[in-house]
């Protein structure tokens, strides 16, 4: 069933005051009128990465909460967000529907990489802004191939290249798996690994996939556990991710376990594949984790729970996803701010794209939001965490990724 979510939406913090207040006509900004600003989203309400469905209505609340806080330019945001199932497809489908029937301005946080890379084309022959895409995928910082969309989270790339480096440094000879979804998404963490184990990686890596339509991916671990596995990485969504800690379990396995960032979710994860199940496995973050004991008075996060019990109370406060679609919709606002009155789609692109040193309430201490024309990595720093069995440990140094091409 289509699952359509239309919310109404205001803005955070810093007040704006419009230097020049030329009306932007909705002839000439389509999804812009006096009244109101259409923003279009598509997110996987259903299907084998649903986990991640709750992105979308957080988003939507947060665009509640700008409404309600003043809009912008005397604009509120109309929320548009579509079910795709995270199939790319059904994304096509929805992507031309939201620009061609819903006539919106811009779509922000899509989600998902084979889903984004379906529309990419399409969506910047049309020359509407994709604003933070809801994926890692490094190909999203080509601003000379596709200068409408732009990234948010670090690139799949520079993550893998920091995992090869721990590897590396802990366990340079072992024998290394990479269980990996079937797509751009995997792949990425593919190039980084070669990037950092370079001549090492044809007789150290062991290389299995699974498909999205897939049930489950036991077969897969009892071949990667009969190839004498020692370092596993696993490059899963949710779903997946939660089913390999369990496999794990089960079989008695326990390698060096290293699991991709977007997958450390305490309540679409962790908890589910058994906390006790995942104590050990290494990963990274950007964002502060709502479970950690640390955050408990940060200024951020209480800003984020006094939201999330006030626009999003159905919502699990134990789910990063709901800590990533914060900070997703808090740099959308800053740019809409920033707008002003010109809401028309260069406009929102040029500030999209000259954000600079911006501080994000829910990114770890440390780490800021920065483009340019020639950056669409807008965060390229994280930071090696382990979890504990009821949190995750930080531990080392924030690290800076690579430059954006």
């Amino acid at each position: 069933m289509l699952h359509r979510r239309t919310v109404l939406t205001t803005a955070a913090a810093a007040t704006f005051i419009p230097a020049a207040p030329a009306i932007v006509r909705a002839a000439e900004t389509p999804g812009v009128t006096a009244t109101e600003i259409r923003l279009g989203n598509t997110v996987p309400y259903s299907g084998p990465a649903s986990a991640y469905g709750t992105l979308g209505k957080a988003e939507a609340a947060m665009f509640k909460m700008a409404n309600d806080q003043g809009g912008f330019a005397g604009r509120k945001v109309n929320f548009i967000s579509y079910d795709d199932g995270y199939s790319p497809p059904k994304t096509v489908e929805q992507a031309r529907r939201l620009i061609e029937e819903d006539r919106v301005a811009a779509l922000f946080a899509t989600l998902g990489t084979p889903t984004n890379s379906a529309i990419v084309r399409y969506v910047n022959m049309k020359k509407v802004p994709q604003l933070f895409v809801a994926t890692g995928a490094d190909k999203w910082g080509d601003y000379k191939e596709h200068p409408w969309t732009i990234g948010w989270q670090p690139s799949y790339v520079t993550e893998s290249q920091v995992y090869g480096k721990y590897i590396l440094a802990h366990k340079p000879d072992a024998k290394i798996g990479i269980l990996y979804q079937n797509d751009d998404f995997g792949k990425d963490y593919l190039h980084g690994m070669r990037d950092a184990l370079k001549d090492r990686y044809a007789h150290q890596v062991t290389e299995v996939s699974y498909e999205v339509t897939d049930a489950t991916v036991d077969s897969q671990l009892v071949s990667l556990q009969s190839a004498k596995v020692e370092v596993l990485l696993t490059v899963a969504t949710p779903k997946f991710a939660a089913q390999t800690i369990r496999k794990l379990a089960e079989m008695r396995w326990k390698p060096l376990h290293i699991l991709t960032g977007v997958s450390v979710s305490v309540g679409a994860v962790m908890l589910p594949a058994g906390p006790e199940n995942g104590v050990g496995i290494v990963s990274s973050a950007y964002l502060k984790d709502p479970t950690d004991p640390r955050w408990e008075n940060d200024a951020g996060m209480k800003k984020w729970r006094e939201f999330m019990a006030k626009y999003y109370p159905d919502g699990d406060v134990k789910d990063g996803g709901n800590v990533a679609a914060y900070g997703l919709t808090d740099t959308m606002i800053a740019v809409l701010k920033a707008c002003g009155n010109d809401l028309s789609r260069h406009n929102m692109m040029k500030q999209a794209t000259n954000l600079h040193n911006l501080e994000n309430p829910v990114l770890l201490p440390g780490i800021r939001i920065n483009t340019s024309p020639t950056n669409y990595h807008p965060i390229r720093q994280l930071q090696l965490m382990r979890w504990n069995g009821k949190t995750w440990d930080l531990f080392g140094d924030i690290i800076e990724g690579a430059s954006a091409a």
